[in-house]
């Protein structure tokens, strides 16, 4: 049975628009609502466009379209033949999908493997993208460092190097993707994904394509046999200072990436940045507390666009 604030994010999930889209070649599926300045949110792994069910309506009533894309390869109806998989086609599709929407420069919000793509698109086309809002995630030279020498972080990211093994969907898709569900409350120990919103993400995962693409997109951080070679311009331009105003948010019981992988991070950014790391949130933290990401991400864009 279903609790009454479950309810409410299921109808605010349910409520907004599902779009398909064609950019890049492909069909994206995404959810959206509103009208006015664009602003476009990217979920990670793993999760699905409901991510973002807390911001999308906020956001709409305070006069944003917002739209909710599909990373590629996590819907079940995309053909396999879309990989392979890497963060430098997803900053592709990301740039096509702002073409194919407006002419205006917008807002971008990423969480996890999003958090990635939007910084990628900033680095990349810097004229089309406004600000950024970044969640859970490091930049890159961050990260990087954190891996090599931060024995904490070396044990978080063990399924990084898990993902890499043949049989690793097999080992992820055993019991109905339990495996989903126990990384879920791994990162984010103080917080109960609501058991509707994981049955949404588990059907996702349970399509075989699905989970190769999604598991494609770790297996080529560490495998350039598995990167486009015509992706090489973006790959190399990764850990590039980001030149657009950026806020980054992070819980601090984060149990996937600890907060103080962030430390010092305000020096790849060459323009305003901010960063808040929240009590009493993990890696979800835009689900775990939402009116606190909210009102932060309202009060940046008002800042910005003053």
């Amino acid at each position: 049975m279903t609790t009454e604030g479950t309810k409410r994010e299921l109808e605010n999930f349910f409520n907004l628009s599902r779009l398909t889209l064609q950019a890049n070649g492909r069909y994206v599926h995404a959810l959206g609502a509103g009208d006015g300045p664009l602003v476009i949110a990217v979920h990670g792994f793993p999760d699905l466009p409901i991510s973002f069910r807390h911001q999308i309506p906020v956001l709409a009533a305070n006069g944003y379209r917002v739209v909710a894309p599909c990373l590629r390869g996590y819907s079940e109806s995309e053909p396999e033949s879309n990989g392979p998989f890497e963060v430098a086609i997803l900053i592709q599709d990301l740039l096509a999908l702002i073409d194919r929407l407006t002419d205006q420069p917008v807002t971008l919000i990423g969480h996890d493997w999003g958090t990635s793509v939007v910084r990628g698109a900033a680095i990349m086309a810097p004229a089309k993208v406004a600000r950024i809002v970044s969640m859970s995630v490091p930049t890159a030279g961050n990260f990087s460092r954190a891996l090599l020498i931060n024995p904490v972080q070396q044990r978080r990211s063990w399924y990084m190097y898990f993902f890499q093994l043949p049989f690793a969907e097999m080992a992820v898709a055993q019991d109905d993707c339990t495996f989903i569900e126990q990384l879920w409350q791994d990162w984010s120990p103080g917080w109960q994904c609501p058991q509707a919103i994981m049955d949404e993400i588990k059907a996702a995962f349970r399509q075989p394509a699905v989970l190769k693409a999604a598991l494609g997109y770790y297996r080529s951080q560490f495998n350039p046999a598995l990167q486009r070679p015509e992706l090489a311009d973006i790959r190399k331009r990764l850990g590039d200072p980001i030149p657009v105003p950026a806020m980054h948010l992070h819980g601090a019981d984060d149990g996937c990436i600890g907060e103080e992988t962030t430390t010092g991070m305000e020096s790849a950014f060459i323009k305003h940045f901010e960063k808040h790391i929240i009590p009493s949130a993990g890696h979800f933290v835009h689900q775990e507390q939402p009116d606190v990401v909210n009102r932060l991400i309202l009060a940046f864009l008002n800042r910005q666009q003053a």
